[in-house]
């Protein structure tokens, strides 16, 4: 009896043991997954590792945390149902079926067997809890599921930037492409020079870099090329920190100048784990196809920019093709949108071509120091989804608003980089039209 006591205690011994030394060395590891109560959604992902991004020693998951990187994006979007219309009095009974109040009412992690789109982790009709009677007030909605209100080209919970309907009663008449449009120019120069700066244009002989860090000629014939060297920015500039020169540069040198897109980026896809605390990026960390031989680069400002050329051109699609090798990325050297990226390489007017960067990283007005300006917009985020929110940013500069609606609203369509015209219509500008002319 002592004996079978004896061996039972060595065998929970070693196992305990064993259990210990597997998460001591996870502990240590950089794969620490094995830590996660289940999987994270595509949202987040990336920053599962920054438990503290999102959680709370002994008090879970606060609402502060998800304001912390969504709020000023509601705010931007005017967010069609903030918080302060849960918590009006009026709208008590509705909070007891549905307490809206609370991002994590709708939105939990690490739950993927019921995790829809958009992270939701409700059910998928929890439209009908609230607007039951829509049916009612307007006939054209008469006989729709409640589980279609979110259907693309219909509502989002949030953003409705590019879908209320009075934003699409002022676009009834568009036609489905606009000839004309164009992307705006970007404005640094120019609103830097509205500022008062000045500009001394530098040549290779100004280089200022130390004996032995000058680089090869060619390096130096690229940089006096650039918009850089005729900003008078040298190298010092960018490789100097804290009195030190260094070689290897992140986002912080270029955040001196370039704030606003160093903040997009660190908001984006690319730049997420690094605004967590942690390392880059890679396309091997994606979960979108990516090309094996960009598995292991880490992703920053050069990455994209090709340091020392800082070419914005070559940044807008052969970096973005360097990388992503899903269908919507590899169908896109057979589009429409890069032909005529082709033609304006060719000396079309400038902004007529369609990129990459046209449509996942537009350009943006926005007002720095009581000064509008146009910027390109490096959080990619804040257009993916739902992909509607292109319409006011992106969409509208070439297209009509009903075309550009049916065209997000086709799946195969977005596959294949809007290779023709969509295959679906979405009745929203019908109905709406139908309503203009009663009234």
């Amino acid at each position: 009896m002592g004996n079978n006591k004896l061996a039972w205690w060595i065998v929970g011994l070693s196992t305990a043991c064993g259990v210990a030394a597997f998460f001591g060395f996870k502990m240590k590891s950089n794969d620490q997954t094995v830590f996660l109560p289940g999987d994270t959604t595509h949202g987040h992902y990336q920053i599962e590792m920054a438990c503290s991004a999102c959680h709370t020693p002994m008090m879970g998951v606060k609402e502060e945390s998800c304001l912390d990187c969504h709020a000023a994006d509601l705010k931007a979007v005017n967010d069609s149902h903030p918080k302060a219309k849960f918590t009006d009095p009026r709208n008590a009974e509705l909070v007891s079926v549905l307490d809206a109040r609370n991002c994590l009412t709708c939105h939990k992690e690490h739950v993927p067997d019921r995790t829809h789109a958009m992270g939701l982790t409700i059910p998928d009709d929890y439209c009908f809890l609230c607007h039951e009677e829509i049916g009612n007030e307007r006939p054209t909605h008469e006989g729709l599921t409640f589980d279609t209100c979110t259907t693309a080209g219909c509502h989002n919970y949030h953003d409705n930037s590019g879908l209320y309907e009075d934003f699409l009663s002022k676009h009834l008449d568009d036609d489905d492409i606009n000839h004309s449009g164009a992307v705006r120019e970007r404005e640094l120069i120019a609103f830097l020079k509205k500022g008062g700066s000045t500009f001394k244009p530098l040549s290779e002989s100004d280089a200022d870099a130390p004996t032995g860090k000058m680089g090869s000629k060619e390096l130096l014939g690229h940089w006096s090329e650039t918009a850089h060297a005729a900003a008078g920015v040298n190298c010092s500039d960018c490789h100097e920190q804290d009195e030190s020169w260094s070689d290897s540069l992140g986002h912080e040198s270029c955040n001196s100048c370039h704030s606003l897109e160093v903040e997009g980026f660190l908001k984006g896809k690319h730049g997420m784990k690094l605004a967590s605390g942690l390392s880059a990026m890679t396309p091997g960390d994606a979960r979108l196809p990516m090309k094996h031989s960009s598995f292991h680069e880490e992703l920053s400002c050069v990455s994209c920019h090709d340091d020392h050329r800082f070419d914005t051109r070559s940044a807008a699609v052969d970096s973005c093709l360097r990388c992503h090798d899903d269908q919507h990325s590899r169908a896109y050297m057979e589009s429409s949108h890069y032909s005529l990226w082709e033609e304006e390489m060719e000396g079309a007017n400038a902004g007529t071509g369609v990129s990459c960067a046209t449509c996942h990283m537009p350009r943006i007005e926005v007002s720095e120091n009581y000064v509008k300006r146009t910027l390109v917009q490096h959080n990619q985020n804040f257009n993916l989804q739902p992909n509607e929110r292109m319409i006011r940013t992106v969409c509208a500069s070439c297209h009509g608003v009903g075309f550009a609606i049916d065209s997000l609203a086709d799946k195969e369509l977005i596959k294949n980089n809007f290779n023709k015209r969509p295959s679906s219509h979405i009745k929203s500008m019908d109905w709406v039209k139908e309503r203009a002319l009663k009234n």
